[in-house]
């Protein structure tokens, strides 16, 4: 199901076309390296889109990557600089995801456009990982919840 997926956000949406615009221009703004933090994330978000239904995008908390205190200081004050473009981004997302739920084609593509949103509004310090690690993520924190309540 999720190759189908995938080829159905390829095939006729010209997913494609998406991911390399973002790879590419996170390629670039990290060549800048005053923007590498937010290229770092659109080249994940690229990778992310080469295979959305296969790959989700996770924060490196949540993975509980280590990174170097000064990196992620400069990385929440590029952030605060890209705010209101990730915004404008993250708006215009919204509105393509409805307009391309009318159809029944359109309805897997508006649920990778909202899967979205997240990184367009914030690609600083995520990472694209398979779904298999996000399900495993999620029954880690499921049985913690669990074992609170038993304990």
């Amino acid at each position: 199901m999720r190759l189908l997926g995938n080829i159905l956000w390829h095939i006729p949406f010209l997913g494609f076309l998406n991911a390399i615009a973002s790879y590419l221009l996170g390629l670039l703004l990290t060549i800048t390296v005053v923007a590498a933090p937010i290229g770092l994330g659109l080249m994940e978000y690229g990778k992310f889109l080469f295979a959305p239904f296969s790959y989700s995008m996770v924060s490196k908390s949540d993975l509980n990557m280590d990174q170097n205190i000064l990196w992620q200081s400069y990385s929440i004050l590029v952030m605060i600089i890209y705010l209101p473009i990730g915004l404008i981004l993250a708006i215009v997302g919204f509105f393509q995801a409805i307009s391309l739920a009318c159809t029944i084609v359109g309805i897997p593509v508006a649920i990778v456009v909202i899967k979205s949103l997240g990184t367009y509004l914030n690609p600083v310090g995520k990472v694209c990982v398979p779904v298999i690690v996000v399900e495993e993520l999620d029954r880690k924190k499921a049985q913690d919840e669990i074992d609170k309540y038993t304990k």
